[in-house]
């Protein structure tokens, strides 16, 4: 097997494809890169990553656990919580799932571009302090 090493690929022309033999793998332009997906299909790089995410124990030890993209949680009281984003989002109409390890509702309760308060309550809508609260968030940085 053999080991390519280097810091720079350039093209002999203004292709802005790579291709490994006959598949095009990664095609570049303003902005933008698309990576071969299943198929045919082409997967833009920026649109297809998760701008933030965090784990985070609502109970006694209240914090996040894990995170990315994300500086502070507030505690509002008993399963309301606000993440601010370390980097803002380009508007307010970012995707945003939560989970949590109980059979809890977990949801939003207010969404800008620079945080995301959640809200978590039992089967009869009564708010309780969960332990992890996960959250994925999708969208355009700003």
């Amino acid at each position: 097997m053999s080991t390519v090493v280097l810091d720079t690929i350039t093209g002999k022309s203004t292709a802005t494809t790579v291709t490994i033999g006959s598949t095009p793998v990664v095609s570049a332009s303003a902005n933008s890169m698309t990576i071969r997906g299943e198929g045919s299909a082409q997967t833009s790089i920026q649109q297809g990553l998760t701008k933030a995410w965090y784990q985070l124990d609502g109970t006694g030890t209240f914090g996040m656990n894990d995170s990315f993209n994300m500086t502070a949680t507030t505690d509002h009281g008993t399963g309301e919580y606000t993440t601010t984003f370390a980097n803002a989002m380009s508007n307010d109409d970012y995707a945003f799932l939560f989970g949590s390890a109980s059979q809890a509702n977990v949801g939003a309760n207010g969404v800008t571009t620079t945080t995301l308060r959640l809200r978590c309550r039992d089967g009869d809508n009564s708010a309780l302090d969960l332990d992890p609260i996960t959250c994925g968030v999708d969208g355009d940085l700003a």
